[in-house]
């Protein structure tokens, strides 16, 4: 049996104990105790979360885990000496030592995190990053594993992260198992983006989301102005001008978006050559396929696939 200890601090979110179900699904999946899960906290008794409702921990103690899961809250708020104290005993002693979300900040202040990658909630990734120079921070990640540390994003991607473990432990077909009892994908790549193009642009109009989505379907084509203006039912000055106003953008530099965003996926998917999938996108040749990606993520096409096959 694998001792599982989750730690939760005052004012916890209660999204990460959505993690610890894939542990209890899966040990009905293989009909015994393959996990035991302990909720831990510095002083142990209950401990009120961030929904208002208290829970019952133990205080952290000589017990020894094999995996040490440091829950998140709503903001990343310092942690005291014997948490700091507990995450490096857990590095010592522990196979595996992971944080959702804002948990990172815990493993940060501790000092583990220096030297390697890590990732976040998108909305506090940049301040991780400014705090703790002496990490790397991928925020696009849905999870990141480096040695025995184990990150992930926010929300539902503690959920990923839980699933990865399981498949890890006990193989892929008991990780899909358990992701069909939870009526959830399996799984989100850890390389895969916590953004969606679309979602991001936002627009205020049917119009220009019917422009938007006539992009998506279209990529492989040119999409001039003149193009996108005529499916949004406006004239190409009108349209540029409300399409800027709406989303924030050019309209050129949301298709590029978009194209970068499907190439990507297709790199995840890890079934085409780099030249298809600059075809297949619209960007006509990998020269330009690799610019656009150097300008919008910040690396080239083949890290990305790199960093897909890895975390496959």
């Amino acid at each position: 049996m694998q001792g599982i200890g989750f730690v939760v601090f005052p004012g916890f979110q209660v999204m990460g104990f959505a993690a610890l179900t894939v542990f209890e699904v899966a040990n009905m999946s293989l009909d015994e105790a393959a996990y035991r899960i302990t909720l831990l906290s510095e002083a142990g008794g209950l401990v009120r979360s961030s929904a208002g409702f208290c829970v019952e921990t133990q205080a952290f103690g000589e017990a020894v885990f094999d995996t040490v899961i440091f829950g998140a809250s709503n903001t990343p708020d310092p942690v005291t000496p014997g948490v700091l104290d507990f995450v490096n005993r857990s590095m010592r002693l522990s196979r595996r030592v992971a944080a959702p979300c804002t948990g990172a900040f815990v493993l940060a202040q501790a000092g583990v995190l220096d030297g390697r990658r890590a990732t976040t909630h998108w909305f506090f990734a940049r301040d991780l990053q400014q705090r703790f120079p002496g990490l790397k921070v991928e925020e696009d990640r849905i999870f990141i594993i480096d040695g025995q540390v184990w990150t992930s994003a926010g929300m539902t991607a503690s959920i990923d992260l839980a699933l990865a473990m399981v498949e890890k432990d006990h193989g892929v077909e008991l990780a899909r198992s358990v992701a069909r009892k939870l009526v959830v994908y399996h799984r989100r790549a850890g390389g895969q983006s916590q953004f969606s193009a679309l979602q991001e642009l936002e627009p205020k109009s049917d119009r220009i989301q019917k422009a938007l989505d006539y992009a998506h379907r279209n990529l492989r084509r040119a999409l001039s102005v003149e193009e996108l203006a005529d499916a949004a039912g406006l004239s190409p000055r009108q349209f540029s001008r409300a399409f800027k106003a709406e989303t924030g953008q050019s309209p050129a530099k949301a298709v590029e978006t978009l194209r970068v965003e499907a190439a990507r996926l297709l790199m995840e998917q890890g079934r085409h050559s780099m030249d298809v999938i600059a075809d297949e996108t619209g960007f006509a040749d990998r020269e330009r396929m690799r610019r656009a990606f150097l300008r919008i993520l910040g690396q080239p096409p083949q890290a990305v696939r790199r960093n897909a096959r890895a975390a496959a």
